[in-house]
């Protein structure tokens, strides 16, 4: 046996070599040990992990803040994974009776890798958890190289086009809003801003102290942004863009990125932007370098 300080419950948690049965609450960490090739270890999971689909076929658990007793106490966990922030309380209330890790929510992509890594790690399995780590450093690389390429392609031209012009630091400006149940937008502290710039944009509130903010309608029509990335609520289905742009042209009015047809919906009706597994990483950014591609050749 193991025993892990926690610094997050401010105790040890004693854990077997290698955790053979894990239950993860949280969605990020339920793909990371399905990419480091331990899905047969879980045995239990919240109705949102969702991804990959293999997840879905798990027994369902609970939800963020609420679990089923009975069946942890049938599947008798070696480990439970939780996050923080608003599942921190349910992390210290199951930690009385069950061996829980709480992983920190990441603020920038580095964050990302390294708690996929510490689940790995925490739940005994090292060696898959550093090849993990390895990919998707490989792949920020990759990426990285990518945004650069299509920053040298841009023409002179369009720099010159106050209808489709970057700012003065010849970044992208883009306004972002997620509905978790309302209107979500994001500051200096979310790994978000921070994937953003990564690939050359700027968020609009970029300069906000905060990990999340309620955005001000009318200051995002001063900051009138050349970009609008909108995710709908999980799992709703009302995506229509027609729809979405409208509701947007009410608030904000005919900013750049509205006049100008650069509004893009996230795909699926899980998690996109919000979820900040792995597949952020390998997926997600993907996709919003599309969109600077779709910008710089438009």
């Amino acid at each position: 046996m193991r025993e892990i300080f926690s610094e997050v419950l401010g105790k040890k948690v004693v854990l077997p070599q290698r955790c053979e049965k894990i239950v993860s609450f949280s969605p990020s960490v339920t793909e990371a040990l399905f990419m480091m090739g331990l899905g047969e270890k879980i045995k239990g999971v919240s109705v949102y992990c969702v991804r990959p689909p293999e997840a879905r076929k798990k027994i369902i658990i609970g939800s963020y803040s609420t679990y089923k007793r009975e069946k942890l106490l049938e599947i008798n966990p070696h480990i439970i994974f939780t996050t923080t922030g608003y599942q921190l309380e349910f992390a210290k209330k199951l930690s009385d009776e069950f061996p829980v890790w709480p992983i920190r929510l990441p603020s920038n992509l580095a964050d990302i890798i390294s708690t996929c890594v510490e689940a790995g790690l925490v739940a005994g399995f090292p060696d898959e958890a550093r090849q993990l780590e390895r990919k998707l450093i490989d792949h920020l690389f990759n990426l990285k190289s990518k945004a650069e390429a299509i920053n040298s392609s841009s023409t002179s031209s369009k720099n010159n086009d106050n209808n489709h012009t970057p700012n003065n630091n010849n970044k992208i400006k883009v306004y972002v809003e997620i509905d978790l149940g309302g209107p979500t937008t994001f500051g200096a502290y979310s790994y978000i801003t921070d994937a953003l710039d990564f690939l050359g944009f700027e968020n609009i509130f970029s300069d906000e102290p905060k990990e999340w903010l309620r955005p001000d309608d009318k200051l995002v029509s001063q900051k009138n942004p050349d970009i609008i990335i909108y995710e709908p609520k999980m799992f709703s289905k009302r995506r229509e863009k027609e729809e979405i742009v409208k509701k947007l042209y009410e608030r904000f009015g005919e900013i750049k990125a509205i006049k100008n047809g650069y509004v893009f919906i996230t795909p699926g009706i899980y998690d996109f932007l919000a979820h900040h597994g792995p597949s952020f990483i390998t997926e997600t950014l993907q996709w919003i370098l599309e969109i600077k591609k779709k910008f710089a050749n438009s």
